[in-house]
Order: structure tokens, then C-alpha cells, then sequence
């Protein structure tokens, strides 16, 4: 009996010790450490910003956002009427690469630009174009290799090349150029044992450059030259403005196994939740290994395929309509910017041939000269946009319609920033 009482004693201590003690801090030894690859991957540069705008709201100060590219532009009606109508019992997986109709579709609509592809085997359908093209980095790029894109870029690039583990190596294009392609001797200094690919947007994001079939036939022959892969994100390819048309790199002879295109309907149709994008190329080794990787997310949206395939019914009115329309949102962002002082050096922003976007160089250097800026705005009025490259800020055209004409009434009355 006095034996189980000291034991009881013992217990009941031991209890009160471990109940007593502080609680044990967790440290790196107790638990696992996240992956080096993701402390590299880029936040966004855009999103970044978000805080010091929201704070400027809260301020009192009317911030206008022409950062986000996200189209206030309507989708076209056969797609919602499509979708509205919808009688489907069961969501099912489509095949990996999409569906069949779909892929026959987007055949036809490239047939409809000269480019003949064959939907078995050289369309696959993805979940937006950023899969796309984490599916062609990861099919024809090792991990260290090099990409070499003209800067200033889509900064979205510099998260797929991490995902795949590639390095992403700019070549600056210039904003007193245009932002023209950078010249050949440019790219050359720049290759490497380790170079793999070039990548280009066309027409350009963040830029608005459209790429001549001149300036698409000397990458040609860089290509071919040092055997590389050309990446062709050409989803902007409706927005060719005041005459400009579109060339595909897809068209460029000679290089057939070398292009790999990168599309979406994001844009094109004001469908940016859709998700819904293309991997294309004639290289048919390329797209059966890039199947392997749909294969493994199983298959694309099946909600935003059937959307995709319907949009292709839009008619060219619906374009004719949308491209009048941001014109003459570039028009007003361009000439707003002209009245800003501190925005140059001899020009405001270069007057886009497509895109959504214009690009103009500012005082500001960092996301640090941004808030500032946010901060001490006098009056009811700042302008908020992002600085990806040094002294360089992207305005989006495709923001909200209201948002741009209040800007033009408030740089017009010299209330804005």
C-alpha cells in the first residue's frame, strides 16, 4: 500500500511538472524546411503594391488602378448564352490534351491565318497559357539552362522559369527604340553553352510592341544558327492597331520544329477565368512528351473548354468593336501621360501598335518611390501603376472604361499624379 502511495505521489508530480512547463518553441531543427526553389519564386511585382494602394484609399486618396490586366471589356454574348444553356448531368474528365472538338476548332480558326496545324497531334489544350508554357519549359528545357527574353517582359516569366528551374536571361529593348527587337550582336553576347531557347510576346506584354515579319525572320535565323527552341507567346494576336498586322512565328519557314506557341482566350475574349489555353507546335516529339505532362494534372477545365470551343462562333464584329474601343483607351492613357510632368525623358509612353498595355518612363525606381509617391499625393488624386524594370511603369488599357475617363478629367484639371 505504501508502495502504489509513493508511486501515486511520483505520478501525480510528474504531472504538475509537465503541466507547468512552457510550452516548447518551435525552432528550424523542429520542423521541415521548405524547398530553396520556392524562396526563389518571385512574388508579384504588381501585387506588391496592393498594400500601399489600399492604405492611400483608406487615406482618402482616389488611386487609379491601371496595373491589373483584367478586361472590364464583355465576353462575347454566344459565350454566355452558351454557357446559361448548359444541360449537363455529369462533369467529366475530357482527354488530356482536350477535347477533340475543340482542338478541331482551334484548327480552323489558324487555318483562318494561313497556319495549318493538325488537331490529333499538334494542339493541346492547357489550363491558361501559363501552363502552356510551363509545359514547354519543362519538356524542352534542362534545369539550369538558359532563356533569353527581351526585357522589359511579362514578369510572370520569371515564376515559370523557377518552376521549371530554368534561368531567365534578359535582353533590354529600349524604350527610346520602341521597345523594337534588341539587336542581333545583342542576343549573341548573351548565348552560352547553356542556351536553350529564346522567348518572346507578341504583340508585347508588357509593352505593346508588334514584332514585323523582318524583325521575326533575323530571330529565325539566330535560331536555326545556334539550334535553339523559339517560345512564341502570341495571345495578344487580335490587338494590331491602326493597321499593323500579325505575324506568327508559326509561319516562319525552316524553323517548324523549333517554334513552340503559347495562346489563350484570356484576353482575346475577355474570358480571364475561363483558364483555358494552347500548347502548339509541329514538333512531334515535343507535344507527346508535353502530353505526358497533362497527363499527369489528368485534364484541362471542362467548363472552360466548353466556353473556348463556343468562342470561337464570335463574330468579327465583336473584334472591330473591341479594338476601336482601346484605341481610344491607348489614346487617352498616352495623352494623359503627355501632361504629367517628370515623365520622359523626350517622350511619355510609345504609342502601341498592340497589347493592352502602354509603357511610359517615370521618375520612380522602386516599389519604395511608388509608395512615396502614395503617401505625399496631394488632394484627392495619386496614380498607381507597378515598376517592374527601373524607371519604367506599365499602364493597363483594358481597366475599367470609367476609371480611365475620370483619369483623363483629373489630369486634365491637373489633380492627378
Amino acid at each position: 500500500m505504501i508502495r502504489y502511495l509513493i508511486n501515486g505521489i511520483l505520478l501525480f508530480e510528474i504531472c504538475v511538472i509537465l503541466i507547468f512547463l512552457p510550452p516548447k518553441q518551435p525552432n528550424d531543427k523542429d520542423m521541415p524546411k521548405i524547398a530553396s526553389k520556392a524562396h526563389s519564386m518571385p512574388a508579384s511585382p504588381i501585387r506588391k503594391l496592393v498594400p500601399y494602394a489600399e492604405q492611400a484609399k483608406k487615406d482618402g486618396k482616389k488611386v487609379h488602378h491601371l496595373n491589373i490586366g483584367q478586361p472590364d471589356i464583355e465576353t462575347p454574348q454566344v459565350v454566355l448564352d452558351k454557357m446559361k444553356n448548359l444541360d449537363i448531368k455529369v462533369v467529366e474528365y475530357s482527354h488530356s490534351a482536350g477535347f477533340q472538338s475543340y482542338r478541331e476548332g482551334l484548327s480552323d480558326y489558324y487555318r483562318n491565318f494561313g497556319i495549318n496545324l493538325n488537331p490529333n497531334n499538334e494542339i493541346m489544350i492547357t489550363t491558361g497559357g501559363s501552363e502552356a508554357l510551363i509545359f514547354a519549359f519543362q519538356t524542352c528545357l534542362e534545369p539550369g539552362d538558359e532563356l533569353i527574353v527581351p526585357e522589359p517582359f511579362y514578369a510572370n516569366y520569371n515564376g515559370f522559369g523557377v518552376t521549371a528551374g530554368v534561368n531567365v536571361v534578359p535582353v533590354t529593348a529600349k524604350i527610346e527604340d520602341g521597345f523594337a527587337l534588341p539587336p542581333i550582336s545583342e542576343f549573341e553576347k548573351l548565348i552560352t553553352p547553356k542556351t536553350k531557347g529564346i522567348l518572346i510576346c507578341n504583340p508585347g506584354n508588357p509593352t505593346g510592341y508588334l514584332y514585323s515579319k523582318e524583325e521575326l525572320e533575323t530571330l529565325r535565323d539566330i535560331v536555326k544558327k545556334y539550334d535553339l527552341f523559339l517560345f512564341a507567346d502570341e495571345v495578344y494576336r487580335e490587338f494590331c492597331y491602326d493597321g499593323a498586322e500579325h505575324y506568327s512565328c508559326l509561319q516562319l519557314e525552316g524553323i517548324e520544329n523549333n517554334v513552340v506557341l503559347i495562346d489563350s482566350v484570356s484576353k482575346r475574349y475577355s474570358m480571364c477565368g475561363a483558364r483555358v489555353g494552347a500548347l502548339i507546335s509541329k514538333n512531334a516529339e515535343l507535344m507527346s512528351m508535353a502530353l505526358k505532362f497533362g497527363q499527369a494534372r489528368l485534364s484541362p477545365p471542362t467548363f472552360g473548354q466548353i466556353a473556348g470551343e463556343a468562342a470561337l462562333a464570335t463574330p468579327q464584329s465583336y473584334f472591330d468593336d473591341v479594338i476601336e474601343e482601346y484605341v481610344e483607351r491607348r489614346d487617352i492613357v498616352v495623352n494623359g501621360l503627355n501632361k504629367i510632368e517628370g515623365v520622359g525623358p523626350k517622350l511619355a509612353s510609345v504609342l502601341v501598335d498592340g497589347g493592352l498595355a502602354t509603357f511610359a518612363a517615370v521618375a520612380a525606381a522602386s516599389v519604395a518611390d511608388i509608395q512615396k509617391i502614395l503617401d505625399e499625393a496631394e488632394g484627392n488624386y495619386a496614380r498607381f501603376s507597378p515598376d517592374t524594370w527601373p524607371q519604367q511603369a506599365k499602364l493597363a488599357t483594358e481597366g475599367k472604361w470609367d476609371e480611365l475617363k475620370e483619369l483623363q478629367d483629373n489630369l486634365d484639371g491637373g489633380k492627378a499624379k
